[in-house]
């Protein structure tokens, strides 16, 4: 089985009849090992990322807000999220989750946090539920550890990945592509190196054709030394902060295609969930978990060679 990185602090604490679905961490842990996806040594424990690691796509006086709990009302206000000792928890832990993921990804060819993607997160401040860059964080430590030179980021959540654009906006050494809605969030967005955007009510087929148009030339042509795939499900035609029209199947065969074409040039892959936004976190769990089923699938197959049918959610 594929590494699986989980970490009970992922689910931080938060005010009652908070709109960010915070259980759906947890849930989606008790899923997966319902289904023996993260086999029998069970999941892989991150510790948590340390101010120094932060500091790498942050700046200090950012890390520090978030940590000493002292972050300005505005900014606070950005995020969406309260900042209280358990926020910070879980922004650390789950960034610590991605640095795992891609050290295991590295070692085994793929790998899947059960958190990660906080894309809206920039240098100085967070933003729409992100307080900070986990990608970005994990990206900056492999190559300063001189484990990966190149980087590719597929961020295909239904926003836009303005955060990690502008932390990497002069960087060439990691090349962002998000593919997103254009009505959606952020309204301001950011130069990343490539942006595709989506009209509002995009299915399956559209999507999956654009997809295909983009992804296996530029995996090509970034020849990367790894990529990290955000698999937001808020493309979904049910999540209530997207705009988009994709099923289950539709996310089913999204994330066979990323991660297939990734094993089958023997480029390791870091799965992180990314957004999704349902009341039914049972659902919402469910979907997720289509990340790491693909996974498991294409890891059972050779070198990511495509399964024929993409592994599909199961009944709830």
């Amino acid at each position: 089985m594929p590494p699986i990185v989980h970490h009970p602090a992922f689910r931080a604490e938060m005010p009652p009849g908070h709109r960010f679905p915070m259980d759906k961490f947890s849930r989606l842990a008790s899923l997966l090992e319902a289904e023996g996806l993260p086999g029998p040594a069970g999941f892989h424990k991150p510790e948590f990322a340390s101010l120094d690691v932060l500091r790498l796509a942050h700046a200090d006086d950012y890390v520090r807000g978030v940590v000493e709990l002292s972050l300005p009302p505005d900014i606070v206000r950005r995020i969406g999220m309260p900042n209280s000792e358990s926020v910070a928890t879980r922004a650390r832990a789950a960034t610590g989750g991605t640095i795992l993921a891609a050290r295991l990804a590295l070692e085994h060819g793929i790998a899947c946090n059960t958190a990660g993607g906080s894309h809206h997160a920039e240098a100085a401040s967070g933003a729409g539920f992100c307080v900070f860059n986990d990608v970005a964080v994990a990206a900056r430590l492999l190559q300063a550890e001189g484990r990966v030179s190149q980087v590719l980021v597929v961020d295909l959540d239904v926003h836009q990945g303005d955060g990690t654009a502008r932390i990497f906006e002069d960087d060439p050494s990691v090349f962002t592509f998000s593919m997103h809605a254009e009505k959606n969030f952020p309204h301001r967005k950011a130069a990343g190196d490539l942006d595709v955007e989506l009209p509002d009510g995009t299915d399956d087929g559209a999507y999956l054709d654009r997809l295909d148009a983009i992804l296996p030339d530029l995996i090509a042509r970034v020849d990367p030394d790894l990529v990290f795939f955000n698999a937001g499900v808020d493309p979904h035609t049910d999540d209530k902060l997207g705009r988009l029209s994709l099923t289950n199947a539709g996310i089913a065969a999204r994330e066979a295609r990323v991660l297939g074409a990734c094993l089958e040039r023997e480029i390791p892959v870091v799965g992180v969930i990314g957004g999704g936004y349902d009341p039914d976190i049972d659902r919402l769990a469910d979907r997720h978990a289509i990340l790491h089923r693909t996974a498991a699938a294409l890891a059972a197959t050779k070198k990511g060679r495509p399964v024929a049918e993409p592994p599909l959610p199961r009944a709830i």
